[in-house]
This record gives structure tokens, sequence and C-alpha cells, in this order.
């Protein structure tokens, strides 16, 4: 870094400061001096026209992201290299910013797709994974319920033992009784019967007490052996329906904290499950009643119910329907032993309903299928090495089309005929260097057809202009740019040819005669110069990264019109076949139509429907000055959301959203009659609508 700078202090003419600077950076110590002859003249201001580019480059991929996000990449990122450095086929980094961007966005999309691809396998596995976890532990808690359910009959039967032990114990405490009954009689009672023998008297009253105490034990059994029945009819209940065991632990644990009245204090859990399960009951029948009714009333008055009110009556039905086999007892679930069994069905029902309400009405993939262009009626074109950034039918002599491509060279294509099968005739290349140093920084960054067919201008990287011959023979060579060239336009009588460049300015060439001529140079924008197009033969329209669109003439020394309406980078500009109208798009997700005919500044229509950048915008050959006049005029968007919008200029309505594109669409064109447009997206996808 030293020696560059003493270098280019030197060749200023600065010739002290490179003395005193080689002498304080020890430059004379060190072996650096002896790669003098190899460095070449201005080395320095090489390497810092080359980092500005690079920055350039940074910038379009960072605002190129999806949905406004900014990606987290530069050049200099590892992925960004991986992609630089492809070998099929390779990408320089000498193209413009925004095809650089384009490209390496292209391929590092492929590679997030592929990833994609593999966290959804990934993310089905570990679905898969969860759900076999989730039925492993729906199983053991199922097994744990079954448990549960064990432990409570075994809790009954030993209850019931217990019962049938204190009855027995009792039954024998009561025969002892009369015994221990005549032995606590004091003699003087006995004695007190009067006329019978004191024998006597003692028996009679112990048979008394014997009868008495036989009532009183019958009694006893009677309501033990009654509890016992309705216990084991609960046990009979709990075995059949495992909700009910659920239910009377649920009502345990309540009236453990007393929360349940009781209102049979010998057998609490059996009124409290029954009342439970009463009153559930109860609701059910009440809710069935509701949807005879109203079933029947909707049949009378013949209309059908509200669909709202219906759905809540019906998910209700359901919900009860579930608890009804264990709400109404055995004989219900006798009668309806497939109920729950139905129930699992209908709600399989609704779910698949609504699935089926959420699914696309049409699969684009297999829809495609039917109107796939069928490999006869394409004709491929592949003499480039490397990618073909734009193409271009001539407009006169049809069966000609040029390509340009980051091989440095461009090429004219003559058809064979008006069909694939046809196949091409000739190809002319168009070379912008004649070996492989001298084409670096050459590729072709755009092209454009004169009106009048005779000439083809081409822009490229080095920021030089050049115009062919329909036959591919070199005429003019306009270097005047000081950076790469983005736009080229011929204004309608192909007198003059206009440039938009990198530098921030845009010129207008004169190539009428042997040499090309500057008529006249534009440096009103602030940024650099993204697209430009002509209204008529002097008048054209410029946009530019500094987010504004400028109105300019040959000869006037200031733009006619600025618009200042965007909000982001402005990245095409298109006039209307009237020359009235002018379109603009923006990366703030908007696309505008001036009327440069009134004193307006705000635009006429803005457009902001698009959910990101809008790359470009094209005017239908149709309506007012154009072949077509009696049709209608519209305007076709295209954007990075991946959708191409087509607006009805009368009213700014939206006529039609095509949004099969995976990726950003990144060009759009209609057919001459206007019937027709296609739309191209870097995910590999052409489309004829």
């Amino acid at each position: 870094i030293n020696f560059l700078i003493y270098r280019y202090l030197q060749e200023s003419g600065f010739n002290h400061s490179a003395f005193t600077f080689a002498y304080e950076s020890l430059l004379g110590r060190s072996n650096i001096r002896n790669a003098e002859k190899s460095i070449p003249p201005g080395a320095l201001i090489s390497f810092l026209q080359k980092g500005l580019q690079y920055v350039g480059i940074e910038e379009s991929l960072k605002k190129d992201g999806e949905n406004g996000e900014t990606n987290d990449f530069s050049l200099l990122a590892p992925h960004s290299i991986k992609a630089l450095n492809r070998n099929n086929p390779p990408i320089k980094i000498n193209v413009p910013p925004a095809t650089a961007a384009a490209a390496i966005k292209a391929r590092l999309e492929v590679e997030e797709r592929e990833n994609a691809r593999q966290k959804k396998t990934t993310e089905r596995e570990q679905r898969a994974k969860k759900k076999g976890a989730r039925l492993q532990q729906k199983q053991q808690q199922q097994l744990m319920q079954r448990e549960e359910q064990q432990l409570i009959l075994e809790k009954a039967r030993q209850q019931q033992q217990q019962q049938q032990q204190e009855e027995v114990t009792k039954r024998k405490e009561t025969a002892k009784q009369p015994e221990a009954s005549s032995s606590a009689v004091p003699p003087p009672v006995v004695d007190q019967i009067q006329g019978v023998p004191p024998g006597i008297a003692a028996f009679t009253v112990q048979q008394q007490q014997a009868q008495q105490q036989h009532q009183q034990q019958q009694q006893l059994t009677e309501a033990q052996m009654t509890a016992l029945r309705q216990q084991q009819q609960l046990m009979a209940v709990v075995a059949q329906h495992p909700e009910a065991a659920e239910a009377l632990a649920f009502v345990n644990r309540n009236q453990n904290g007393n929360s349940v009245p009781v209102t049979n204090q010998e057998q609490p859990n059996l009124a409290a499950v029954a009342l439970h399960l009463q009153q559930a009951n109860n609701s059910y029948m009440q809710q069935q009643e509701a949807v005879k009714s109203m079933a029947a009333a909707s049949v009378n008055e013949k209309e059908q119910p509200k669909p709202m009110e219906l759905e809540r009556l019906e998910q209700q039905d359901l919900l009860q329907q579930k608890e009804r086999p264990y709400l109404n007892g055995m004989s219900n679930r006798d009668q309806n032993g497939a109920h729950a069994m139905g129930d699992q069905s209908n709600v399989s029902g609704l779910s698949n309903q609504k699935s089926s309400e959420t699914q696309p009405d049409v699969n684009i993939e297999q829809d495609d299928e039917k109107t796939r262009a069928p490999a006869s009626e394409i004709l491929e074109l592949n003499r480039h090495s490397s990618e073909v950034f734009m193409c271009a039918w001539n407009p006169v002599f049809t069966e000609f089309i040029a390509t340009g491509s980051g091989d440095a060279s461009a090429r004219i294509w003559q058809m064979g005929g008006s069909d694939a099968k046809a196949g091409c005739s000739a190809v002319r290349e168009l070379p912008h260097g004649t070996n492989a140093a001298d084409k670096k920084n050459k590729d072709v960054t755009t092209l454009e057809w004169s009106s009048n067919g005779t000439l083809l201008a081409t822009g490229s990287y080095d920021g030089v202009a050049r115009v062919w011959t329909r036959t591919g023979v070199l005429t003019h060579t306009l270097s005047r740019h000081q950076g790469p060239i983005f736009s080229l336009k011929w204004n309608r009588s192909s007198s003059y040819l206009l440039s938009g460049s990198y530098d921030q300015t845009t010129i207008v060439w004169d190539v009428s005669g042997p040499e090309g001529l500057v008529v006249q140079q534009f440096n009103d924008h602030e940024a650099p110069a993204l697209d430009v197009d002509w209204k008529d033969d002097a008048t054209f329209a410029s946009c530019s990264t500094d987010k504004r669109v400028l109105i300019c003439r040959v000869g006037a020394d200031r733009p006619l019109r600025v618009y200042a309406g965007h909000t982001d980078e402005v990245n095409a500009v298109k006039w209307d076949p009237s020359g009235m109208l002018l379109a603009s798009c923006s990366d703030d997700f908007t696309a505008k139509v001036w009327d440069v005919g009134s004193d307006m500044t705000k635009p006429l229509y803005d457009f902001t429907s698009h959910k990101a950048e809008i790359y470009t915008v094209k005017w239908s050959p149709t309506g007012p000055g154009s072949r077509n006049p009696h049709k209608q005029k519209m305007l076709a968007t295209a954007s990075f959301d991946g959708s191409v919008r087509l607006w009805n200029i009368d009213d700014g309505s939206c006529l039609r959203v095509f949004s099969r594109h995976h990726e950003a669409v990144y060009s759009v064109a209609f057919s001459p009659s206007g019937d027709y447009l296609a739309s191209g997206s870097l995910a590999g996808q052409l489309y004829i609508w």
C-alpha cells in the first residue's frame, strides 16, 4: 500500500512529497521497489475504482431482499464468493450491479430452495418423531388410566369385603347381646311381674329383646345390601366406561374439599356421580331437543337455519355425543355401541372439510404440465459461454434477434423460418475485445435496435457504447462515460442515441456521421442513472438511484420536470405510445403514472398493491399513438413478489394478477398485437399470458 501511494504521488508530480513519504515509510529498505516494473501506472486509481464498483454491487445486493428485508450478505461473504467462483457457468464480478445481483441472487436462491427442501424433510422427520412420542405418551396415559381403574375396582372390592366382614361381625355381636341383656336385668324387675313365675318372666323378657334385635338387624342388613347393590352398579359403569372412572375420581376429590353437596352420607360417591351424570345427561337431552326443533322449524318454513348457529349446535352435539355412552349408562351404550366411533368419524369429516377449503383450487405444477411448450417448439441458442443478460428482436427485419452476454460479446442470430423447426440459419458474433485480457470489464450490459432496424447499439461494463450494422460491422465506438452503461435507447428517427451510466450522467450521441459525437451530457442526477427512455426525437426521461425521475430536452440546460414521489431507487421509466403519460417503478414497492401534459407534481396513479420491489414496467402497444388504437391501453408491472399485474389506465384499476411465478419477475414484454404478455423470473419460469 505504501508503494502504491508513493507511485501515485510520484506520477501526480508531488516529487518532494513522494521522496519524504518513501523515506519515512522505509520503502528504500524493502524489496518492493524491485517490482516497480511489473506494476502498471495508475495502479492505486485502478484499485480504488474496483473498490467503488464492489461497493455499488454490494449496495444492490443488500437492497435486493424479499418482502423489504435486507439480506445479510456481501460479495466478500463466503457464500457469495462460492457463487462467484462457480465453473458452470462462471459469474464474473465485472458486470453491472443490478445484473450481478440478479445472477448471484438466482444461484443463492437455488441453494436456499434446496436447503428449504432439506429443512422440510428434517421437520417432517421431527414431526413424525414427536407424533410417535405423543402416541407413546398417550398410550402410557391410557395404561395409567387402566391401572387407576383397576385400583378403583380393587378398592371397591376391598370395601365390599370389609363391609361383608363388618356385617358378619355385627351379626355375631347381635347374637351375643340377648345373653348380656338377660344378665343385666336386675332380679327385682323380674319379681315385679305379677302372676308370672320368675323363671318364665325372665324368659319372656329375653324373647322380646331378641325379637327387637332381630328387627334392627334386618333393617340394617337391608340398608347395607341396598348400598352394596348401588355400589356394584357404579363399579359396573366404571368397568364399562373409562370416562366414568375419571368422573368418579373427580367427584371424590371435590367431596374431600367439601365443594359438592352430599345427599346420601352412607354412599357419597354414588350420589355425587349420579348427580353429575344426571346434569350432563339433562344438558345433552336439551341440546338434542333444540336441534330437533330447529330442524323441524326449518323444514316447515322451507329455509335453512343460520350457518353460524347451526355450526355451533352441531359442534355442541358432537361434544355431547362423545359423553353420551357413559352419561346414559349401560342401557344406552348397548343401544348405541358404535356411537363413539361415529362421533370420531364426524369430527374427522369436519376437519377434512376445513382442510379442503384451505387447499388451493388448482395445483399450479400439475396445471402447468397441460400448457408446457413441447421440445419441438423450442429453439435453443447456445453459442454464448457465459450468462445472457438481454435479448431484443429487430423491429423491422423480424428474423433477427440480438443477445448480449457476460462473455464480452453480443450475437445476432438469423432465424431460418417462422417456427423452431426451421432452426437458425446464421450467427454473427460481435466481439467486445480481441483477447482474454482485453475482454475484461467488457461484459455487454444492454443493447437496443434502432427504429429502422439497420443499427444495433451495445453498452458494456467498461463504459463504452458501440454501434453495429445488422450484418455485424462495428461503425462507432463511443467513449465518454466513466462507469458501466446501464441503458441505451434510440430516438424515434434513429438520429440520436441516449445512454445512461453508473457515473450519474446521461449522454445524447449523434451517430449519423462517420464519428460519434456528444450532442449533450446531462449531470443532473445525484446517483447512478439506471434507465432512460425517449418521448420524441428531443425529449427523454431518466431515473436514478437518487429516487427521482427527470424529464430533459436536448438543448436545455436544466430538466423540464423533476418528479420526486418515490421513496427508494427508481428502476425503470417508460413512455406510453401517445407520449403523454410516463410510468416509473421503484424499490419502494410502487409504480406510478405521471401526467406530463399537466402541471401536476403528484402522480396520476399510484399503484401500491405489490408486496416487494418492482423491477420493470411495460406499456401495451394499444390505445392512442399505437398500432392498435382501438384496443384498451394497459400497463404491466413485474415485481420481486413473484407476480405480474395488469392495470387499466382509464380508471387505475387492476385488471389481472398473474402469480404463478415462484421467484422475482425481472422481465415482461407484450406481443406486437397487445393480445399476449410474456413474463420471466429468476426461478427459470417463462409464461405467456
